[in-house]
């Protein structure tokens, strides 16, 4: 069942909350009132076989920041963006030949600091209204594309939290080879509670992660100490 704009009604409730989203929903972090460096980050929503999935990569293991690491496509703004959302298409297309006709943006997230790397994040919330296939544009940046499906990200089995060597501790989703955790693990987490889709999961489900792991980017439900 569709709205008369096509995008479908299981993302009424998400879009309905995300009027009053802050940035408190998100992180612990205040984002600075100037300063960082400006980017953004596309969470898109698809469907296959009438079930809800979001789009995600994987980074190359030879990457010297974050490798391996599952996130959201998305990457730093150029000087020609006109907004987060022209930024978030653009590095999409990039990475992995997205094509941003086939995409609706819906809702620009509050922006989100990062303060390891001092990026200023905008999640990008978009429809995916035309699907098309998608692969690594880059196979030396991206390894892996994946459309996760949101039952399996909601499934309690599926659901954990990670440790980094730091202290810091966070969500996470073990979901078809994919850890998902830092930075994009806390968003999906926040969106999921959003929408009303999110079930009850083992939170004493803890998993360390490597020593070598790179410092995290905290978001949502996480804990430094």
């Amino acid at each position: 069942m569709t709205r008369a704009n096509g995008v479908p009604e299981w993302l009424r409730p998400l879009l309905d909350r995300l009027g009053t989203a802050r940035v408190e929903d998100f992180t612990r972090l205040p984002t600075p009132p100037e300063g960082g460096r400006a980017s953004a980050v596309l969470v898109l929503l698809g469907e296959q076989h009438g079930e809800p999935d979001v789009l995600m990569l994987q980074r190359a293991e030879t990457l010297r920041t974050h490798a391996g690491q599952p996130a959201f496509p998305g990457g730093a703004s150029d000087p020609g963006d006109a907004d987060a959302a022209a930024t978030a298409l653009r590095e999409a297309e990039e990475e992995v030949g997205l094509a941003p006709a086939s995409v609706t943006v819906l809702a620009q997230l509050p922006q989100l600091w990062i303060p390891v790397s001092d990026f200023v994040v905008t999640p990008v919330l978009a429809w995916w209204h035309a699907p098309h296939e998608v692969h690594p544009r880059a196979p030396e940046e991206v390894a892996r594309v994946a459309r996760l499906p949101v039952a399996e990200l909601v499934d309690p089995a599926n659901r954990l939290q990670v440790r980094h060597p730091s202290g810091w501790v966070g969500p996470a989703f073990q979901v078809r080879g994919m850890l998902v955790w830092g930075f994009t693990a806390g968003v999906l987490s926040a969106l999921l509670e959003m929408a009303g889709w999110a079930r009850p999961w083992p939170r004493d489900r803890i998993a360390e992660l490597p020593v070598s792991t790179p410092q995290p980017a905290p978001a949502a439900g996480t804990d430094v100490g």
